[in-house]
């Protein structure tokens, strides 16, 4: 299988922040002497606090100061000891006030992170099911990759779609014994709420199902007692149904509290939950301060100080109302979202409130889609009515002017979002008169000449190969591979190309660069339904050509200019097409692009590097070998010189049909074995038109007969050239037959008659494409790094993939390494029972009683077993004393598999 350089989301994550970072609004750092919640001091100003997550201010009470200051000095300030053996003295009398404010024992965890790590793989069986919804906490979420170590089905639906819940829960119902769907009570970026009535339907309907809430937003604000929003819409707890609460933000002190009127699984939670037993346990000044508030919920007041923070949210509702700024999901919550679209738009805005003396959060990818950024405010009982009136005139004010330094609009914002516009229609334009625009739809209407000498001369995209991919792919009866043409061309007053590129719009499958191991897994649901998980995608450039797709002439004083009039005009097309993703292609790393993109609206990605032979100037295999480095001659000399011989190799300018056929089935060949760029696999009219173009030719290798000189050679290897412009040779696609002995080497042979093909007829370059970047290094290749630049509408796809990212181990390596292990500690005079070992898991017929196959001494008994399709487990018996001392080594007592 052809690999790649994937993708690391981490990488795109910090490109992100850094940015943040530069632009002063994140990794700040409060200057205060002493904190009131009010006012924040931050590079010598004070600003009004409109970012807290404490919302009725707790944390300053004297009565919670003071308990932790009195719990150092009694007790220290750490009791370093698991709670699973002891608890300091302050823990009985705060877990005796949580039950009072639940009416069921609590169970008390250092944080809410650790919390969920502790109990999601308690709670959960081995039998059960997960679904997520799309913006539940972060650390849920991360919470349940462990569960899929053990093969427990964990995926995602779209936020608070019950329709697709319910189709989940069907989905799943016949596999698993109970359905876990994990929500937030009160979601952190835009405020809004879980259906928690519908839930409440959904439960009736499907005894299966089991809901679990992460409700540290809704805690304390609402409710009786402070018990949170969840419980408050619910005012009984079902056993069905876990709430997390938090002893932080709004309550004033920290950690967090788990809620289950199900005591046995309460019970075995406590008795072992990872974190819960390995973890020290809460401070006591942090358990104090916890047990002082618990109080303060437990009294009249906890409705006073709601009734107080409910009259200030309801006064900011009132006065947002009157405006027309963009708040995303109006509720009586303290969390709101104002909308900006672009995250450089956030930026301004942020830093003209800082001007003004208001502290806000920018809200950014990944917490958002980066084209949904905004503000993110929150509204506390520290907060004066003054303090919300002056930040909504502020907000009013600074937010027009934001916009309009940004380039945005109100419309823009609205369309992004997708909720009504308020106000009139006003849509910022960059000034255009020194700049001509063309735009046009087919190659055909394009100069040749210019748009060769811009952009021909790499890949398949010169004007005749344009040519050749629009009579093959416009309108195409092939739904999955029929795709629209659009051209852009801008120019200066004098007629001097300043950009020019081009873009498709078709289906893409969302995991075309996801890891092997999701693709895997994704195309055995494709067998039911082909176009899971696929988008209608704007893209530079096309799935069938790569490298530059864009020229830009940089030192001309209005490429910038050119580069953001072509945003805006791809932005128009992108929604009359409603593209669900609008990608910006194959770039070489770029500060000034990277940052014009950024504050556009994008998230840069690595893309597959790209391989590339500019030395194509030798005249004999001889000069070829020199040009390698030594130990890449050393490799040519051995492995593949000796053997083209073996190979009757024929080079065609057509194909027939017979040719065709089999050349298409040895390309589907590489195409399903082969994940690292997952694309729909074309049709065989593609291959049948190629046959008729002249700008296409051929290059087959048949496996010689040693044996039978008589009998015809079989078609082992096809290599699809383009031949572009007299510059470049362009190796596109390729076909081969796997049974071919691998001493052959047919994939490197088909390569290095590919760079012979291209020196014979005097090309300049080679265009050996993506993938497979170790073998065309070593026949000479430079591998280009190359980026991408995405704008999604929502975030969903991505994490849905992200939740899929296991590597799986194939099956025979793991009892590899189990028998590694066991050998080791238990001597080298095992044997295996004599159960054939089977590759591939899915022949097995193990059950979860019933060993696969078994290996053992006198000393011990090793036994293999399937207990479901993708996960390997297995048992040991011992009485040796060796392996009683090697007992604690790092293996696995479940793996998943490939």
């Amino acid at each position: 299988m052809a690999k790649i350089k994937h993708n690391h989301f981490i990488d795109t994550v910090d490109e992100m922040l850094a940015t943040a970072k530069k632009e002063g609004t994140i990794h700040l750092y409060a200057e205060d002497k002493i904190l009131t919640g009010r006012t924040l001091q931050i590079n010598g100003t004070a600003l009004f606090h409109f970012a807290t997550t404490s919302y009725l201010g707790l944390e300053y009470d004297n009565r919670l100061k003071d308990a932790a200051i009195c719990a150092i000095t009694k007790y220290g300030t750490q009791f370093p000891l698991s709670k699973t053996y002891l608890s300091h003295p302050l823990y009985h009398e705060l877990e005796n006030k949580i039950e009072a404010m639940y009416g069921v024992p609590g169970i008390v965890t250092k944080n809410s992170t650790l919390g969920h790590f502790a109990v999601i793989p308690t709670a959960i069986r081995d039998e059960d099911g997960v679904l997520l919804d799309h913006q539940v906490h972060w650390s849920v979420q991360n919470a349940c990759q462990l569960l899929k170590l053990r093969g427990i089905p964990v995926e995602m639906i779209r936020h608070n779609n019950l329709q697709m819940l319910e189709d989940k829960i069907k989905e799943l119902s016949s596999k698993c014994k109970k359905i876990w769907y994990m929500a937030d009570g009160v979601y952190s970026m835009f405020g809004d709420y879980a259906p928690i009535s519908d839930l409440l339907e959904l439960c009736k309907k499907y005894a299966q199902l089991q809901l679990y809430f992460d409700d540290v937003h809704g805690m304390s604000w609402k409710g009786k007692n402070g018990t949170g929003y969840v419980l408050d819409m619910l005012k009984e707890l079902p056993e069905n149904i876990l709430i997390v609460g938090t002893l932080s933000k709004t309550f004033g002190a920290s950690g967090a509290v788990f809620i289950t009127s199900d005591t046995a699984l309460r019970n075995r939670i406590k008795n072992f939950g990872g974190p819960l037993t390995f973890s020290a346990q809460l401070e006591p000044a942090s358990v104090a301060a916890a047990s002082a508030s618990a109080a303060i919920h437990l009294s009249p007041e906890i409705t006073i100080f709601q009734q107080e923070l409910a009259q200030k949210i309801g006064y900011f509702n009132t006065l947002i109302k009157a405006t027309s700024l963009p708040m995303i999901a109006p509720n009586n919550s303290p969390v709101f979202f104002l909308g900006t679209a672009l995250p450089l738009t956030a930026y301004r805005l942020v830093q003209r409130l800082f001007n003004e003396g208001y502290f806000v959060n920018p809200g950014l990818f990944p917490a958002v889609p980066v084209k949904n950024s905004g503000l993110r405010i929150t509204v506390s009982r520290n907060n004066k009515q003054e303090d919300i009136k002056g930040l909504i005139q502020a907000l009013e004010y600074h937010f027009p002017k934001a916009l309009e330094e940004t380039s945005n609009s109100l419309h823009q914002v609205a369309r992004a979002f997708g909720i009504p516009e308020i106000g009139p229609k006003k849509v910022k334009s960059i000034p255009q008169t020194s700049l001509n625009f063309q735009y046009e739809t087919s190659i055909q209407h394009i100069d040749k000449a210019t748009w060769n000498t811009l952009l021909g001369g790499q890949s398949s995209f010169d004007w005749d190969g344009l040519s050749f991919l629009e009579d093959t792919f416009k309108n195409s009866a092939d739904a999955e591979n029929n795709w629209s043409f659009h051209y852009y061309l801008i120019t200066d007053a004098t007629d001097v190309p300043v950009l020019a590129t081009f873009f498709t719009f078709g289906l893409w499958k969302d995991d075309m660069l996801a890891p092997e191991s999701v693709s895997q897994q994704l195309e055995e649901k494709r067998m039911r339904d082909p176009l899971y998980l696929t988008s209608k995608v704007l893209s530079m450039g096309s799935l069938f050509t790569e490298g530059n797709h864009c020229y830009i002439k940089k030192r001309h004083p209005l490429a910038e200019s050119a580069v953001l009039l072509l945003l805006e005009q791809v932005e128009i097309l992108n929604q009359k097409l409603n593209a669900d993703m609008l990608v910006l292609r194959d770039f070489d790393e770029d500060v000034q692009l990277n940052r014009i993109f950024h504050n556009r609206g994008f998230i840069k990605i690595n893309m597959p590097e790209t391989c590339i032979i500019e030395n194509v100037s030798w005249n004999s295999i001889e000069e070829f070998a020199a040009t390698l480095s030594a130990r890449s001659k050393k490799h040519f000399t051995k492995e593949i010189l000796p053997f083209e011989n073996a190979f009757e190799i024929l080079i065609k300018q057509q194909l027939t049909e017979d040719e065709i056929t089999q050349g298409y089935h040895l390309f589907q060949n590489v195409k399903n074995n082969n994940y690292a760029v997952n694309t729909f696999t074309y049709s065989i009219d593609v291959f049948t038109k190629m046959a008729a173009h002249p700008h296409w030719e051929f290059i087959l290798l048949y496996l010689k007969n040693t044996e039978d000189s008589q009998q015809k050679s079989p078609l082992v290897g096809i290599l699809f050239c383009y031949k572009n412009s007299d510059q470049t040779y362009v190796p596109s696609l390729i076909g081969m037959n796997y049974t071919v002995p691998k001493k052959f080497s047919l994939y490197r042979q088909l390569l290095f008659q590919g760079i012979k093909r291209a020196q014979e007829l005097g090309y300049k370059k080679i265009d050996l494409g993506i993938t497979a970047t170790f073998e065309k290094r070593k026949l000479g290749a430079r591998v280009i790094p190359k980026v991408a630049y995405v704008q999604a509408k929502d975030n969903f796809s991505m994490e849905l993939l992200g939740t899929m990212q296991i590597k799986y181990i194939p099956a025979k390596k793991i009892v590899a390494i189990y028998l590694n292990f066991f050998q080791r500690s238990a001597g080298p005079k095992s044997r295996l029972i004599t159960y054939p070992f089977i590759n591939t898991y899915k022949k097995c017929q193990s059950t979860r009683s019933t060993p696969y196959c078994a290996y053992f001494n006198r000393d011990w008994l090793l036994c293999i077993y399937f207990p479901s399709p993708k996960v390997l487990s297995f048992s040991v018996n011992s009485t040796s004393p060796a392996f009683c001392r090697h007992s604690s080594a790092n293996i696995f007592n479940s793996c998943t598999l490939s």
